[in-house]
């Protein structure tokens, strides 16, 4: 895990720029490192999430998938080579102590994605924050990275 020292803002006014960003974090993010993703409903967080997954599964060489929200069943999971993705989805969690059973920061030999983060009452010092935000108009947003060098 890395210790947060910078923040960077990015515009995120299509699509193409969403994934562009996906393709420069894959390149930065090591196994252990822990991305929580804050931003209301629908300002792009999964549509993040999914070109950051489909691009770990094109640089290694696997059939990507679908990547979906896990807001019913709280988690998506996907093997890429020698590690996991794991893919949290807080949003339906309304009590810190229903996160028990989650184990969200034991995974290891993992990357760990967390939409809706904010329940979490003791978070690891070493992570890495996107805050996603609408810009005006609902049309236009952009995300601040917290903890992560370009």
């Amino acid at each position: 895990m890395r210790i947060a020292t910078k923040s960077e803002k990015i515009d995120l006014f299509s699509e193409e720029k969403t994934s562009d960003l996906a393709k420069k974090v894959q390149k930065k993010l090591l196994v252990g490192d822990i991305i929580l993703m804050f931003g209301e409903i629908g300002v792009g967080k999964t549509t993040f999430v999914k070109y950051l997954i489909n691009q770990f599964q094109r640089e290694n060489n696997l059939q990507l998938t679908e990547v979906t929200s896990p807001t019913f069943n709280l988690l998506n999971e996907y093997k890429i080579k020698d590690f996991n993705i794991y893919h949290y989805d807080l949003f339906r969690i309304k009590a810190s102590s229903e996160l028990k059973d989650l184990d969200l920061f034991n995974n290891t030999n993992s990357i760990t994605l967390i939409e809706w983060p904010q329940i979490i009452k003791e978070k690891p010092k070493k992570t890495i924050e996107f805050i996603f935000e609408y810009e005006g108009d609902y049309e236009k947003r952009s995300v601040l990275i917290n903890g992560l060098n370009f």
